[in-house]
């Protein structure tokens, strides 16, 4: 319990060191690796089921070769693939929002830096100090939290392509 409390309090003083931007930044990094988690336990445990009962439903007809069938074929693809493709754009919206958030921090922290400034009456480097650690350490948390969401947004769309590709595959048209 006291790992936990010291981590907390850790986290605290570094959200308090970037200002109230990083507090934002850190709200849309735990959502997009909220719905990230989302979408991989759909991956790994309900699509499954989902193509299983497609495939059986296909296989179950007597009619696989006709328009009627292709359609049907089609719409089901279609239906799997939105399931698998849901809330993808959704987490891509964050991976792109998290440096633009970065970039607000950078420029809310050059605003305290300037009022240090005009304040002092001088470019003091000491008084200029937290301003500046306020600019970089936003820019730096936005950038991290994008990086890490944009390799799971692209490993998540090619496995989408993937399975798709291999329901296709499954439901086999008789001509």
């Amino acid at each position: 319990m006291i790992i936990f409390i010291e981590m907390m309090n850790s986290i605290r003083e570094f959200i308090d060191t970037g200002g109230q931007v990083l507090a934002v930044i850190a709200g849309v990094i735990c959502l997009m690796w909220l719905l990230i988690f989302e979408r991989l336990v759909f991956f790994l445990k309900s699509y499954n089921g989902i193509k299983t009962s497609i495939i059986d439903s296909w296989n179950a007809r007597s009619d696989r070769s006709s328009w009627n069938a292709e359609q049907i074929r089609i719409a089901q693809v279609s239906r799997a693939t939105n399931m698998l493709n849901h809330n993808v754009a959704l987490i891509q919206s964050l991976v792109v929002l998290c440096p633009l958030l970065g970039l607000l921090g950078t420029v809310t922290g050059m605003i305290q830096v300037f009022d240090v400034m005009a304040i002092s009456g001088s470019g003091n480097a000491r008084s200029m100090a937290s301003g500046v650690s306020r600019a970089t350490i936003p820019t730096m948390a936005g950038m991290v939290g994008s990086l890490s969401g944009v390799f799971v947004v692209t490993w998540l769309q090619r496995k989408t392509k993937r399975r798709t590709e291999q329901l296709e595959d499954s439901l086999v048209l008789q001509h």
